[in-house]
């Protein structure tokens, strides 16, 4: 029986960091079982496996995460969706439930980059201005080093330059005191990669990657996996009231990708398709930006978070750098975002981290995200945003039970 009515019955997820001992099979497993136990339920209750790795080698990481916690001849969707991977996981299992597949799913994001180094987008600019057109993408000139840059940092930091060409208010210093406050977030959260509370002068002093963003402005590549079990509404109401008590409602579930533009064929947009995200999902789950006690949203850089206030409509257009000025962005403001301390502390393992975020997110609607709780959260959103691309925006609420 098909099934609008979707729960988070069970999440969990690694620390954050460097994890030389554990392979991604490894940590996928620790999710896993962990969200598993986190619901009350074994791989014999799951009907479909969802599991997301983008940068390793290894084909088939939801098969061989079966090998460790459970063989049962279930269907695998093994997912790749830049840094929405982990999002992507969890949806493609709410749509197997939703289409009455199975009452039971497991979305699992996974990922090791501690060392990785710098991500680039595509091929560096040759030494030789001569270019020969060969094959589907090499078909027309790349754009790294010629009309801007692919890499990542250089990406994001052109993202935030033009907001503020665009808006107005944007400095240097504005951009610092959003990683201020992710820092001093992290403090509160363990299992963030790093828990250092840095001064603004810290940050502002540290190695520059790409302007305005400074090295504490940027996600921190390493290690993790994170892991939710979701069930049916009606899966949910055989099972006992204090498992009904913290299941968490997915009122929202949204995947969108760049809309026709001529500008997205040459540099990435990740506002249009964020914006398009966040609408459709406050129309599915028939709450406003206005209604929400927490979001956690994808910080890959400093500069990224500034824009997706707006993209998210948690201001009015082109009042993201007032919004931030009022405060409403810290743990005691009106909105707080990235609690959690954000991609810039907690880490950015990149198909884990849209899973993560929903961790994060169902904690507070539980009650149960100890030191840094946001006093009777009942409402709140996720967001993940990956180039190429890609944006998943799901919104979640309390149960009522």
């Amino acid at each position: 029986m098909a099934s609008d009515d979707i729960w988070i019955l069970g999440i969990n997820m690694t620390k954050f960091g460097k994890h030389p001992d554990k392979d991604i099979v490894d940590l996928a497993a620790e999710a896993a079982m962990a969200a598993l136990s986190d619901g009350g339920v074994t791989m014999k209750d799951v009907g479909v496996l969802a599991a997301g790795n983008l940068m390793s080698a290894a084909a088939g990481i939801g098969q061989q995460l079966q090998k460790q916690i459970g063989q049962t001849g279930i269907p695998v969707y093994n997912v790749a969706n830049a840094c929405a991977t982990g999002a992507t996981a969890l949806r493609t299992a709410i749509m197997a439930i939703k289409a009455g597949e199975t009452p039971v799913g497991l979305a699992v994001g996974v990922e090791k980059l501690s060392g990785a180094g710098l991500l680039a987008g595509g091929a560096r600019k040759a030494d030789s201005d001569e270019w020969t057109p060969s094959g589907r993408y090499g078909a027309v000139a790349g754009v790294d080093g010629r009309i801007g840059t692919e890499t990542m940092p250089g990406v994001f930091s052109q993202v935030g330059m033009e907001y503020g060409h665009k808006y107005g208010g944007t400095s240097f210093e504005l951009f610092a005191r959003i990683s201020e406050k992710n820092h001093s977030h992290s403090t509160l959260n363990p299992m963030a990669a790093y828990q250092k509370k840095m001064t603004l002068e810290e940050i502002m002093g540290d190695v520059m990657v790409a302007y305005p963003n400074t090295r504490p402005m940027c996600s921190a590549n390493c290690d993790g996996a994170a892991a939710a079990v979701v069930v049916s509404g009606e899966y949910l109401k055989t099972l006992s009231l204090e498992q009904q008590k913290r299941a968490i409602k997915v009122s929202a579930s949204i995947l969108t990708s760049d809309p026709y533009q001529v500008a997205c064929q040459i540099l990435p947009d990740v506002n249009t398709l964020t914006r398009l995200a966040a609408t459709q999902a406050y129309e599915q789950a028939g709450v406003s930006p206005q209604d929400l006690d927490l979001v956690e949203l994808h910080d890959c850089f400093a500069t990224a978070e500034l824009v997706h206030y707006d993209n998210l409509m948690l201001c009015d257009e082109g009042g993201a750098v007032d919004f931030f000025e009022s405060g409403a962005t810290w743990r005691d403001g009106k909105t707080p975002v990235n609690v959690s301390g954000g991609l810039e502390s907690k880490g950015h393992p990149i198909a884990a981290t849209g899973i993560a975020n929903i961790w994060e997110v169902c904690h507070h609607l539980r009650g149960e995200a100890g030191d840094r709780q946001i006093k009777d959260a009942k409402v709140g959103l996720a967001h993940v945003i990956g180039l190429g691309s890609a944006c998943g925006v799901h919104i979640l609420e309390r149960s009522a039970a």
